[in-house]
């Protein structure tokens, strides 16, 4: 996974037990784009000062990540449900009784909210 995204989504998870700076700069980094220059240049401190705040909230956001394992946990729940959807499209294909296909067709609409 690319580390942006990756960055992207743990803040996402996790970002509320950041610092609101860490959160702040996290957040526009990955998410708005903007570059240390430009969010330096908004907060009035130096671009070190920002690169190193990102770097250590990026740090807290990898060990909280280690610890819980929700992103892990989520990309594996969202695998299992695709697999699922996939075997159901499958039987569904295969399947001339209409009161089947539209059983696995509300299944298939509910298990879509999930993902």
């Amino acid at each position: 996974m690319d580390k942006k995204v990756e960055i992207s989504m743990l803040c996402d998870i996790y970002g509320k037990l950041l610092t609101e700076k860490q959160f702040e700069f996290i957040n526009d980094y990955y998410n708005n784009d903007l570059s240390l220059s430009e969010i330096a240049e908004n907060n009035n401190i130096t671009r070190q000062a920002v690169r190193d705040i990102i770097k250590k909230g990026e740090r807290k956001l990898f060990e909280y990540e280690e610890k819980l394992l929700f992103m892990k946990k989520t990309l594996t729940q969202e695998q299992k449900i695709q697999t699922i959807l996939s075997e159901l499209t499958k039987i569904q294909a295969n399947s001339s009784d209409k009161k089947i296909a539209n059983i696995l067709d509300s299944i298939k609409k509910g298990l879509n909210c999930l993902v």
